[in-house]
């Protein structure tokens, strides 16, 4: 039987990104000791009473069918969230809540293109990204970021990208993978680029709480100028330490969530109250587990740059937010590919290949500060050793 174009289209977008994870699990369960540095998946628990509040509320029977943009009460949070986080007003009816951040950029590149229409992404990017943009017809545009200036924005190369199709732009601050935080005057930059060409920016802002000292969080949401061609994507998964919860949104002009509310509740027409609750909770408190998982990300990234400093066969700088940093191992004349398949086989570490996130990330590794300081040090150790014998 036929199937439709888009499984051929995203036929090489997938899972093949992350071989080296699955054959890190692979001999993890054969009985291996090895060390997971590869997938975003937050160590510490949560919050407690995020937990309780979750249950709570499923056994108050707060488990029956809810409004396709998601409860008043959630509703109320992320406008309560987004006023204090964008530093201007933003209203209720300008949310719709959806099953993770994932989901947000699918119904956002669904909501925004039409076949053919070209995407810019700033390259590295996150592993999906092209999938998301793929699935709809569109046509990723990689604009590069250079490794040596800490994966920020060169704008002339934004500028030389776009052509007639060009449709949006995707931005992700703080970068998955690079760690890198765009500053104002580089948001501001790229709110004028969008302007000038009429192009949408898709903000996917999922690492915004995760700023680590001498950086400031900047999107340009915040602009009320933008606002009517930015779309905001972003979860409680990484800001709380809770993926499972599946508890995103999308935030944007109140006509743009009008129009696309009915796209959304084609792929889910409403979720889980008990959830939304909760997470409406999680926005409204300040919860100490949320500052100590956020400290202990920089203190792992220090701690890992530190430890490679003692080779000069690699490289890295300490993130300037989120939970991941790019290790270049440029300096012994492997791929980033090479060198992490290496890693595993003869020093049980997993991480993920620069290559999976485009271009720019060759030569590099993607390492998750998801394991504790010790075993960072030692997943460090490991790389330098591997890297001084190659």
């Amino acid at each position: 039987m036929k199937l439709a174009e888009v499984t051929n289209r995203l036929a090489n977008l997938g899972a093949a990104k992350w071989a080296v994870h699955f054959e890190g699990r692979r001999r993890a369960a054969a009985g291996d000791k090895v060390l997971f540095l590869s997938i975003g998946e937050p160590d510490l628990p949560p919050p407690k009473a995020i937990l309780d509040m979750a249950e709570k509320q499923m056994r108050a029977g707060r488990t029956r069918y809810s409004p396709g943009e998601g409860e008043r009460s959630m509703l109320g949070a992320l406008s309560r969230h987004y006023t204090k986080l964008m530093h201007r007003p933003i209203g209720e009816n300008q949310f719709i809540y959806l099953a993770g951040t994932q989901t947000a950029l699918y119904v956002a590149f669904n909501s925004i293109l039409e076949m053919g229409d070209e995407v810019l992404l700033f390259d590295p990017y996150y592993a999906t990204y092209e999938a998301v943009v793929t699935a709809p017809g569109g046509v990723p545009v990689a604009v590069p970021l250079d490794p040596d200036r800490n994966f920020h924005p060169n704008l002339d190369a934004i500028e030389k990208a776009i052509t007639p199709r060009t449709r949006a732009i995707l931005l992700n601050s703080p970068s998955n993978p690079t760690g890198a935080v765009f500053t104002a005057t580089e948001i501001a930059s790229i709110n004028a680029i969008a302007r000038k060409h009429d192009l949408w920016i898709v903000s996917d802002e999922v690492y915004a709480t995760l700023i680590h000292d001498g950086h400031s969080f900047s999107s340009p949401f915040m602009d009320k100028a933008m606002e009517e061609r930015t779309i905001v994507v972003s979860s409680i998964s990484k800001s709380h330490g809770i993926p499972g919860f599946r508890s995103g949104w999308i935030a944007a002009s109140s006509d743009y969530v009008k129009h696309t509310l009915a796209l959304a509740e084609t792929m889910l027409f409403g979720q889980q109250p008990f959830l939304q609750d909760a997470a409406a909770f999680a926005l409204d408190n300040p919860f100490p587990e949320v500052k100590a998982m956020k400290d202990a990300y920089f203190t792992r990234g220090k701690a890992l740059v530190e430890t490679l400093s003692q080779s000069n066969r690699v490289r890295a700088s300490v993130p300037e937010g989120g939970m991941f940093v790019m290790v270049d191992v440029r300096p012994t004349g492997m791929t980033g590919e090479a060198f992490a398949r290496k890693l595993l086989a003869e020093e049980d570490v997993v991480t993920m290949p620069g290559e999976s996130f485009g271009t720019c990330g060759a030569g590099h590794l993607r390492v998750a500060l998801t394991i504790d300081e010790a075993k960072v040090r030692e997943a460090g150790s490991k790389i330098v050793a591997l890297a001084n014998r190659i």
